[in-house]
């Protein structure tokens, strides 16, 4: 096996896996644990990894803010692969609550078109707006448009949410970091409002495309072991789920 191939292989591991061993590595591979050490240092030179004692992490990518325009072609399939197992968790005759997420968008999608008998309660004008041409109730929360134009954030947006109670809360995340227990978002107006409804909701979901797994955000607003579950676009490998097991947070993939 080339070199690059391997070191190829190690990353694509890293990837499933968040970590990889040196140890592991080298009886998969059957090389020598310092030609494994060697393949890491490369690709931490090259940005790709980091190293830790005993082998490596997957390397957090920081997350810039974007406007809901630039997210919503990206991963069409994963967000409707999420929002049809968010979907399917729904109650009817609850509150549920849907925030700033392009993949709230395809769940209120699914919540229009089948006219579910539910109140939706939300900050994002599209959930509205999709919402409008169904027979579902919808209660818009007010305030200040947020960064890029999608949803209501702000001292307003925080008192009128201070007041509700919701069965379940379906979030959206920028980054989820389970070494470390953290869930992140771009900036602390909105990471405010995510972190209030998470604590005023029953049950309380992750919208989460695996690759946030590995991408960070400036401002944490949650635990990850405060969620009930997170809904992911495909399926993860058994070392991530155990770290979600560990959590107490099921998994939903």
């Amino acid at each position: 096996m080339f070199v690059e191939e391997r070191q190829m292989q190690i990353l694509e591991e890293l990837q499933q896996n968040g970590k990889v061993r040196v140890k592991d590595l080298s009886e998969k591979f059957s090389v020598t644990e310092d030609l494994i050490r060697k393949d890491l240092h490369t690709l931490e030179d090259a940005g790709k990894l980091k190293r830790i004692y005993g082998g490596a992490i997957v390397l957090k990518k920081n997350v810039h803010r974007e406007v809901a325009a630039q997210r919503k072609n990206v991963n069409t399939e994963s967000k409707k692969h999420i929002a049809l197992k968010a979907y399917s968790l729904i109650k009817p005759g609850t509150i549920i609550f849907l925030d700033i997420s392009t993949t709230s968008v395809q769940l209120a999608q699914l919540i229009a078109q089948n006219n579910l008998p539910v109140t939706v309660v939300s900050n994002m004008l599209e959930v509205v707006s999709v919402l409008a041409h169904s027979e579902v109730n919808t209660i818009m929360i007010g305030g200040e448009l947020d960064y890029g134009r999608d949803g209501m954030i702000g001292t307003l947006a925080y008192e009128m949410l201070k007041r509700f109670r919701f069965d379940q809360a379906f979030v959206g995340v920028v980054g989820v970091n389970l070494d470390e227990n953290e869930v992140t978002t771009y900036m602390a107006n909105e990471g405010m409002t995510k972190r209030l409804v998470v604590q005023h909701a029953k049950e309380r979901y992750m919208l989460c495309e695996v690759e946030k797994l590995n991408e960070e955000g400036n401002y944490k607003f949650a635990d990850v072991s405060e969620f009930t579950g997170c809904i992911l676009g495909y399926p993860i490998s058994k070392e991530r789920k155990a770290q979600f097991q560990e959590l107490n947070v099921e998994v939903f993939d």
